[in-house]
C-alpha cells in the first residue's frame, strides 16, 4: 500500500447538515459546511434539493481550489428513504418530500390491506416505518396521480445528485435496499410488491454495487467547480449508514455489534446473507445493503433527534444551550426517575411552539404514571438514560435472532461524543463500549472510493488504518 495515497472528496449529507470533506482515510479535512433545514408549506415539508446541490458545488469548488491535481474521485451519501421523481426530460416533477411529511399518517393501513404486512416483511426483510419509501410512494400515486403519471423514473435522494453531477440515472444497492422496494435474497426490486401497489415498473432503474465508478462530471459541472475531466464520480456507499459502517475499527475476529449514533441509533451487526425469519420480524430488525455487497442486519431507532429537538424548542423559548452543555448538566444531575420508550410514534415528527418535544416527554410521563421532569438537565438525563436501555434490551434481540453473543459494542458518528451517554450504554449492556470515530460516514465513503479506485485492498485493510490513524476511547461497564 503506498505511503502516499490520492485525495478523495466525500460529500456527506445530513437531515441538519451537508459537509463537503477531502481525505484518504487516514486522514480527513472538512472544507466546507452549510445548513440543510427543511422547507414547511401549509402542512407539508419539503427538502430543498436545489439549494442543497447549489451548496454542493460550493463546496466542491472549494475542495478543488484547495487541493488542485490531488483528488481523484468524488462520492456522496445521505440518510435514506427520500426519493424524487424525474420525467422523460430528466426534469424533476415537483417537490422532494421530507420522511417526516406528516402524508404518509395512515398509508401503512392502506398498504397492508393490499399485500399483508408480514409479506411485505418476507419479501424485502424491512423493518415497518411509517417513513418508509414503501409508503411515500404509495401516498404519492394516490393523492397526487396527475402528477405521478408523467413519472419516468425514481431515484433516491443521493442518486438524484449523481444524475446532476454525471448525467447517468442510475440507482446504488446500499440505498435502495433501505426502501423496502428490493428483494435482498434475489438481489433486484420487489417487482411482486411494485406490481401490488400499482408502482410503474419502468421508474425503477439498473441497481449498481457500492463502489461502482459511475463517470466523469459534466463538463459545465467540472468547468463551475474548477475540476479537471479525469475526476470519477463514484457511487460510494450512498447510504450515510452503510459508509459509517465500512469505517468501524473493528478487529475481523472480534464478535461486535454497532451504534451508528446520530439523529438516528442504528443498532446491528454485519452479515453476508438477509436473516429473515418470525424472530426477526417479531423484533422488527431489518436489512439492508452493506458497502460490500452483504446485509447490515440492524434496528433504527430514534435517537438523538428528540434530544435536538428539545435544544431546538429550549434555543427559542429558554436560552440557547450547546450539546456539550446539556450532557455536563445532565451528567451533574445525577439518574433521572423517568423513561421513555424512545421509539413512541409522538416523537417522530418536529415539535412546535405549542407542541416542543419536552412537552411530549411530560405528557409521556404523565401517562406511564412517572414524576414529571422539571428542568433540561433532568429531561436530557431521562432522555440518555432510556436510550441505553433501549440499546441493551435491542442487544439482547440481536442475540435472540442470531444465537451468538455481542462481546462489544462500536458506536460511530457524532453520538460516540456524548461520553455520558457511551457510559450509560455500557453499564446497561454490560459490555465493552468503543467510541470513535465521529467522522465514521465520511471515512468510511473515502474508504469505498479508494477501494473503488484500487488503492486500499478491502473494507477490512481499510478499518486496519482507521485503527491506526484514529483515537477510540474505550467504557467499561460500570454498574
Amino acid at each position: 500500500m503506498a505511503k502516499h495515497m490520492a485525495k478523495h472528496i466525500a460529500v456527506d449529507l445530513g437531515a441538519e447538515s451537508g459537509r463537503i470533506i477531502v481525505g484518504d482515510v487516514r486522514q480527513i479535512e472538512v472544507v466546507y459546511r452549510f445548513g440543510n433545514q427543511p422547507v414547511r408549506i401549509g402542512d407539508s415539508i419539503f427538502w430543498d434539493v436545489l439549494n442543497i446541490f447549489t451548496e454542493i458545488k460550493r463546496g466542491l469548488k472549494e475542495a478543488f481550489s484547495r487541493y488542485p491535481g490531488e483528488v481523484r474521485s468524488i462520492g456522496l451519501d445521505t440518510w435514506g428513504v427520500d426519493y424524487a421523481l424525474l420525467d422523460r426530460q430528466g426534469d424533476m416533477i415537483g417537490s422532494v418530500y421530507h420522511y417526516r411529511d406528516p402524508r404518509t399518517d395512515g398509508v401503512p393501513d392502506r398498504v397492508f390491506s393490499l399485500i399483508p404486512k408480514r409479506e411485505i416483511y418476507e419479501e424485502t426483510g424491512i423493518q415497518y416505518m411509517q417513513i418508509n419509501t414503501i409508503h411515500q410512494l404509495y401516498a404519492h400515486v394516490t393523492d397526487k396521480p396527475w402528477l405521478v403519471e408523467r413519472a419516468r423514473s425514481l431515484l433516491t435522494l443521493p442518486d438524484l445528485f449523481h444524475y446532476w453531477l454525471t448525467g447517468l440515472l442510475r440507482s446504488e444497492y446500499s440505498h435502495v435496499t433501505t426502501s423496502q422496494l428490493y428483494n435482498p435474497r434475489k438481489r433486484d426490486w420487489s417487482w411482486r410488491i411494485i406490481d401490488a401497489l400499482g408502482f410503474n415498473r419502468d421508474w425503477f432503474g439498473e441497481i449498481v454495487a457500492s463502489g461502482t465508478r459511475l463517470g466523469r462530471l459534466l463538463p459545465y459541472v467540472a468547468e463551475e467547480i474548477g475540476a479537471t475531466q479525469e475526476v470519477v464520480v463514484v457511487a460510494s456507499a450512498s447510504h450515510d449508514t452503510a459508509c459509517a459502517v465500512a469505517a468501524i475499527p473493528a478487529s475481523p475476529d472480534s464478535n461486535f455489534a454497532y451504534i451508528s449514533s446520530g439523529t438516528w441509533s442504528l443498532l446491528g451487526i454485519e452479515t453476508p446473507e438477509p436473516i429473515i425469519n418470525e424472530k426477526s420480524y417479531t423484533y422488527n430488525f431489518t436489512n439492508e445493503g452493506a458497502a460490500d455487497g452483504g446485509i447490515r442486519f440492524l434496528k433504527n431507532i430514534i435517537g438523538l433527534w428528540i434530544l435536538q429537538e428539545c435544544k431546538r424548542y429550549w434555543d427559542r423559548t429558554d436560552r440557547e444551550y450547546s450539546y456539550a452543555e446539556l450532557t455536563d448538566l445532565a451528567r451533574e444531575f445525577g439518574p433521572a426517575e423517568f423513561s421513555i420508550d424512545a421509539n413512541d410514534p409522538r416523537f417522530l415528527k418536529p415539535g412546535l411552539i405549542d407542541d416542543g418535544m419536552p412537552d411530549r416527554i411530560l405528557k409521556a410521563c404523565r401517562e406511564r404514571g412517572q414524576r414529571q421532569p422539571e428542568s433540561p438537565a433532568e429531561i436530557v438525563r431521562g432522555v440518555l438514560q432510556s436510550l441505553a436501555r433501549l440499546y441493551a434490551e435491542s442487544i439482547e434481540e440481536l442475540e435472540d435472532v442470531t444465537g451468538r453473543p455481542v462481546e462489544q459494542l462500536h458506536i460511530i458518528g457524532g453520538g460516540a461524543q456524548n461520553t455520558l451517554l457511551c457510559e450509560l450504554t455500557a453499564a446497561a449492556a454490560g459490555i465493552p463500549v468503543f467510541a470513535g470515530p465521529v467522522e465514521a460516514t465520511a471515512i468510511g465513503n473515502i474508504l469505498v472510493q479508494a477501494i473503488s479506485m484500487g488503492e486500499i485492498e478491502s473494507i477490512e485493510k481499510g478499518r486496519e488504518l482507521i485503527r491506526e490513524s484514529y483515537p477510540i476511547e474505550e467504557f467499561t461497564p460500570d454498574p
